[in-house]
C-alpha cells in the first residue's frame, strides 16, 4: 500500500512539473532572433573594416542600412507586440542587408586597394 501511494504521488508531481514547464516562457530576457542577427551583421561589418575588404564608404552605407533596420524594429515594438508580418519584414530587411554585406566585402574594392583610404 505504501508503494502504491508513493508511486501515485511521484506520478502526480511529475505531471504537475510537466504542465508547469510548458507554461513558463523560454527566457523572456533573451533577445529575439533578429536582435542576435543584427549583432552578427555588425561583427561582419567590423571584420570587413579590420581586414580591409570594406572601404569607409561601404562601411558607412552598410551601417546606415543596419540603423534603418533598428529604426523599423523600434517602430514595430512601439505598440508592445511585433506581429508575424512585422517579423517577416525585419527578416527580409536583414536578408537584404546580409547580401549587401557579402557583396561589398567580396567586390574588387577594398580599403587597401582604394588608395589606402581607411578613414
Amino acid at each position: 500500500m505504501f508503494n502504491r501511494h508513493m508511486l501515485a504521488a511521484a506520478a502526480l508531481a511529475l505531471s504537475a512539473g510537466t504542465v508547469f514547464a510548458q507554461s513558463v516562457p523560454a527566457d523572456p530576457a533573451s533577445p529575439p532572433r533578429y536582435d542576435k542577427r543584427e549583432a552578427w551583421e555588425h561583427k561582419r561589418i567590423e571584420s570587413g573594416k579590420d581586414n580591409g575588404s570594406l572601404t569607409w564608404r561601404e562601411r558607412e552605407r552598410l551601417q546606415a542600412e543596419q540603423a534603418r533596420i533598428r529604426q523599423q524594429e523600434r517602430r514595430d515594438k512601439k505598440d508592445g507586440v511585433v506581429t508575424p508580418q512585422e517579423q517577416q519584414q525585419l527578416e527580409r530587411m536583414q536578408d537584404r542587408a546580409s547580401k549587401d554585406i557579402y557583396r561589398q566585402k567580396h567586390d574588387a574594392q577594398g580599403a587597401v586597394s582604394n588608395g589606402g583610404d581607411k578613414r
